[in-house]
């Protein structure tokens, strides 16, 4: 299975941007919301972005995947949607954020998510023709 190592990696990822919130809450000592600390609010939302759009574009991969997808093209998808989410964790943690890696990260994984998502509407298409 191709995706797997590289959902692996995804989730170790995911822990890091975890346990990052978790050492910023402890360090300004709060328990819920951010109060209005920017450092716990962009930690905040890089776990919470990668969150939400990583296990979409995981099954969507997957899919493809399952539908026979070309190996080339879903490890391409896999990595772009890794690269992708390090880029965007990165450029949205940083306290004096560089939008470069920011938008590199989100149009990497809007690559990821639309490139299987076609994938698998053009591989239905075939199976109905």
């Amino acid at each position: 299975m191709i995706i797997a190592p590289y959902a692996a990696l995804l989730a170790c990822l995911f822990i890091y941007l975890s346990l990052r919130v978790v050492r910023l809450r402890h360090r300004f000592q709060v328990a819920v919301g951010d109060h209005q600390e920017p450092l716990l609010t962009r930690a905040i939302r890089a776990h919470g972005n990668f969150a939400e759009y990583v296990p979409l574009c995981l099954l969507l991969i997957f899919c493809f995947d399952g539908l026979g997808g070309p190996i080339p093209l879903i490890h391409g998808l896999c990595l772009s949607l890794l690269l992708g989410r390090a880029l965007h964790a990165y450029g949205i943690s940083s306290p004096k954020e560089n939008f470069k890696f920011r938008s590199s990260g989100m149009v990497m994984t809007f690559i990821a998510l639309l490139g299987a998502a076609l994938g698998i509407l053009a591989l239905t298409l075939i199976d109905l023709l």
